[in-house]
């Protein structure tokens, strides 16, 4: 295949899962390369950009968005990823990373509906101005 790009398949990585794919389909439009599409699913999932900023070289971004879909929901991605990480694992070859999203934050219990400063009553009580005033005017009289 000649030069091979960073993150995508090996010559030896694509003889390892190229059976696994399903048949290119004989009717209608040809499908495109089934490796150019990989290729394009490995640099969407390594950067985490959109579909949409997928280079142009791994061609339209629906075709590897929709291969994807149609791969995961038959099985044929899951079968890819055992062969691969299951037989590298057993060697060694495997770099495992971790991404943590760290978008859900949680609050202190108290951060929601504290009371504004100066919110308390005259004597530091927790008891609201009206309630101050009317045990006041009852004690009076």
């Amino acid at each position: 295949m000649g030069v091979v790009g960073r993150g995508e398949l090996t010559d030896t990585a694509w003889m390892r899962i190229e059976a696994l794919l399903p048949p290119v389909r004989g009717r209608g439009r040809r499908w495109r390369d089934h490796r150019q599409v990989i290729d394009a699913i490995l640099w969407k999932l390594r950067t985490g950009a959109p579909w949409r900023d997928l280079p142009e070289r791994y061609g339209p971004w629906k075709t590897a968005h929709e291969r994807l879909r149609r791969w995961t929901a038959d099985g044929t991605w899951d079968r890819i990823l055992d062969e691969v990480v299951v037989k590298d694992d057993a060697v060694g070859n495997v770099e495992w990373v971790f991404s943590i999203d760290s978008t859900s934050v949680r609050a202190h219990q108290h951060a929601a509906g504290a009371r504004k400063k100066g919110a308390l009553g005259a004597g530091g009580s927790k008891r609201s101005q009206s309630k101050v005033k009317a045990s006041g005017a009852r004690g009076a009289g």
